[in-house]
């Protein structure tokens, strides 16, 4: 094989090499994004549960005005996105709380939000690789 031959191959090897590293980062960072969109969408229904939780009257076991009492239902406290936690049950007057979201791909990448009294959530703050 004559030089060139050789400068062509090592240079196609060279560019194969960039093109699977490239492809796997994307892979990597389309995997994150993925996991932090299902923990929001998660997180949303937490929410949602505990509004419909607080303007329930107590005595359909509801929280009459107030978080207090609300806690995360068992079934949904952990599954394929992340570990859910909101302090166990939440003060009798709150009007508002947090939860917090550990993802389960990465312990380090966490989601914090807050549900404020009309049921909003607000003052996301992401720690990790979802920053």
């Amino acid at each position: 094989m004559g030089q060139q031959q050789l400068l062509l191959i090592i240079l196609g090897v060279i560019i194969v090499g960039i093109a699977i590293a490239v492809g796997l980062s994307l892979f990597s960072a389309q995997s994150v994004q993925s996991n932090r969109d299902a923990i929001i969408n998660d997180m949303n229904n937490l929410a949602a549960q505990a509004y419909q939780y607080k303007v329930r009257p107590t005595s359909m076991g509801g929280g009459q005005g107030f978080y207090g009492g609300f806690s995360i239902p068992s079934k949904m406290l952990t599954n394929e996105n992340a570990i859910y936690d909101c302090g166990g049950n939440v003060a009798a007057s709150a009007v508002s709380f947090s939860f917090v979201a550990t993802s389960a791909q990465n312990p380090s990448n966490t989601v914090t939000v807050t549900i404020d009294a009309e049921g909003r959530l607000s003052g996301w703050v992401y720690t990790g690789d979802f920053q």
